[in-house]
């Protein structure tokens, strides 16, 4: 019995972090992931190090990001940090 009392609460703290880090630290990858996927040419992004451009072109693991001044930068897909403005937003806007 003493054992028993000694091991439920390395249960209930396991399944406490279980609950409170570990699940919403693999919802948030899992987003970031199927964002990364679901890029397409003309969305409004903002990469990982504070970059704002527009993608120009995407490859298999690739991005070419157009920036403001008209340059061509090359990322790689996993330096995109976020979608602000998505390019079906943008035609249906349009329209």
């Amino acid at each position: 019995m003493q054992g028993l009392g000694s091991i439920i609460p390395l249960i209930l703290m396991f399944v406490l972090f279980y609950f409170l880090l570990i699940r919403p630290q693999q919802k948030r990858q899992k987003a970031v992931s199927q964002m990364q996927n679901e890029l397409s040419k003309g969305d409004k992004i903002v990469t990982i190090g504070g970059l704002h451009g527009f993608v120009d072109s995407i490859d298999e693991n690739k991005v070419v990001i157009k920036c403001g001044d008209g340059s061509r930068l090359t990322y790689d897909r996993n330096a995109i940090r976020e979608v602000t403005e998505s390019s079906s937003n943008q035609v249906s806007l349009d329209k």
